[in-house]
């Protein structure tokens, strides 16, 4: 499975950006879209996630409310939708991919597929 994430960019806090993530090869079957970000000096986290067969989701705490992950079957494309931005949200956003049914799977060891990430950048 091949990830390749896009849009991100800079925004006010308080204003609203969306990425995508496009998934190529192997995509037949099963699987969990996720979307993690990890900021500067920190560790790799998780965001949200969506089952790719029954469009369950999952999300952190941090962005509940906030944040909304849907999924374009026709277009094998997750989107993230990203309102009320906070300084906080700046990180670059990865996009992964697994196998399996478990959308509450937040551990970035069990996803084995990344993409290589987009920036997203929220100014105070």
């Amino acid at each position: 499975v091949q990830l390749v994430e896009s849009g991100g960019g800079t925004v006010q806090a308080g204003g609203s950006l969306s990425v995508s993530c496009v998934a190529s090869g192997r995509t037949a079957g099963s699987y969990i879209m996720g979307w993690f970000r990890q900021a500067p000096g920190k560790e790799r986290e998780f965001v949200a996630s969506i089952s790719w067969s029954d469009g369950n989701t999952h999300y952190a705490d941090s962005v509940k409310g906030r944040f909304t992950i849907a999924k374009d079957n026709a277009k094998n494309t997750v989107n993230l939708e990203m309102n009320s931005l906070k300084p906080e949200d700046t990180a670059v956003y990865y996009c992964a991919a697994r196998y399996g049914v478990d959308y509450f799977i937040v551990q970035t060891y069990r996803y084995p597929y990344w993409g290589r990430g987009t920036q997203v950048t929220v100014s105070s």
